[in-house]
């Protein structure tokens, strides 16, 4: 694979303190060409032994994670075979990160919208930039079921009715109001963000990695959707993306620039509230 190709960098701060970096510009989009990269890597975090603590940051300015390719062939990821886990690659991976005997945090500075959320919600603990940091789940507002376990996560971190607001308002959702909504740990003045995630993955890198391990994981029996919950939502999100009405709002975000660096990406929310006025 060439450098360029590269979407997931993974570097070994230590043998104990890994940092993945997602780094798709313009905009941070996840398609197809992603999955075999962050599944490499989630491989690698579910198997080494030294490891305790996994940060996951963006190279890309405003952008965290963003959505699905909407313009690659549906072909490139209904072929990708499902994977150890039985679901289909992206809810796979998610459930896996979630599971693994390692400390997982997000640190969230720009769009973390879509798939980006999702992603954020299979980590441990997320950590956002107040000023930059932006949550939420358009899809419904595009016609489209979200796929990759929102509906099972959110409600068991804020509560049912703010997780449908999210859900179904299809908004952008600032950090400081993510952080009082529970869907992130805290939000940090930008200029604090770094110093805070830094200081706090070195703190848990320190202890025992079996306290670390054995701790998380009655944890996760408390608190953890089962991995079913999570694999049907990609099933109906799939069926989602292909009907007519999510098409044709689909085209129209597309034809306003989605994809693209600009207003329509910077303000998705903005734009899916708005999609009606032109149907």
């Amino acid at each position: 694979m060439n450098m360029g190709d590269k979407l997931v960098f993974l570097t070994r701060e230590s043998p104990t303190l890994w940092r993945v970096t997602l780094n798709n510009p313009p905009v941070n989009i996840f398609g197809p060409k992603t999955i075999p990269q962050l599944n490499e890597i989630i491989t690698a975090i579910e198997s080494d032994a030294q490891l305790k603590v996994v940060v996951f940051d963006s190279a890309i300015d405003g952008f965290f994670l963003t959505h699905y390719d909407f313009l690659a062939e549906p072909a490139e990821t209904t072929s990708l075979p499902p994977g150890p886990t039985g679901l289909l690659p992206l809810p796979d991976m998610l459930v896996r990160l979630s599971r693994a005997p390692v400390v997982s945090i997000a640190k969230i500075r720009g769009r973390a919208t879509g798939v980006g959320s999702e992603l954020a919600l299979a980590c441990d603990m997320r950590f956002a930039s107040r000023e930059k940091a932006i949550l939420g789940h358009f899809e419904v507002g595009a016609g489209i079921v979200p796929g990759g376990g929102p509906m099972a996560r959110l409600p068991r971190l804020m509560g049912r009715g703010r997780a449908l607001e999210v859900l179904l308002g299809a908004d952008d959702i600032p950090g400081d109001l993510a952080e009082r909504y529970g869907y992130v740990n805290r939000s940090f003045p930008d200029a604090d963000l770094d110093a805070f995630v830094d200081s706090f993955a070195r703190r848990i890198a320190s202890f025992d990695k079996q306290a670390i391990s054995e701790t998380k994981r009655f944890a996760d029996v408390a608190s953890l959707p089962p991995d079913y919950e999570v694999g049907a939502e990609m099933v109906v999100c799939n069926a989602s993306i292909g009907r007519p009405a999510a098409q044709q709002r689909i085209k129209m975000l597309l034809d306003r620039g989605l994809h693209q660096a600009g207003d329509v990406e910077t303000r998705l929310g903005y734009h899916v509230g708005n999609i009606n006025s032109l149907l």
